[in-house]
């Protein structure tokens, strides 16, 4: 491959939704990473005036049946404190680098910062997906083999 063709290569990976092109052959190897830009995360602040909202207390022998409503806010509360690993991108989430392979992170698995966690494949590119936080994995978010979207949580993670 000629210094040309490589510089094509590199215009048509700026130019597009591709986030890294990998080529190979006998005699060469070429890898090409378009850089993401820095994005902070936020992350809401729930003041203790929203904490120390009066409830109505239920009778103590009847069930309490949780409704859509509720469900989210016991998620919220279960999530308190952890680091999400999102989706860098649009694409389907792969817990392996194969369906023969083990995941490459469980729930309840130790990650370091840099390591990769899953495979989000976009546009028929697989794109190893790296934890920007050490700590360890209490929830796997996304499914194997199903859409994610930018910014989806893919792991809970509780840091060190």
């Amino acid at each position: 491959m000629d210094r040309k063709e490589l510089e094509e290569l590199i215009r048509l990976v700026e130019d597009s939704d591709v986030q890294e092109l990998h080529i190979r052959n006998l005699l060469t190897s070429v890898r090409i990473v378009k850089a993401q830009p820095h994005v902070l995360a936020t992350h809401p602040v729930v003041t203790e005036a929203q904490h120390a909202a009066p409830t109505a207390a239920a009778p103590a022998s009847a069930p309490v049946a949780e409704t859509a409503e509720t469900a989210p806010a016991a998620q919220a509360d279960a999530d308190a404190g952890l680091v999400p690993i999102t989706s860098p991108m649009v694409g389907t989430y792969y817990a392996a680098s194969s369906p023969e392979s083990p995941p490459y992170v469980q729930q309840g698995d130790h990650v370091n910062k840099g390591q990769v966690v899953c495979i989000v494949e976009a546009m028929k590119l697989m794109n190893e997906i790296e934890s920007e936080v050490a700590g360890t994995v209490v929830r796997v978010v996304a499914e194997n083999g199903k859409p994610v979207e930018f910014g989806s949580p893919l792991f809970m993670v509780q840091p060190d």
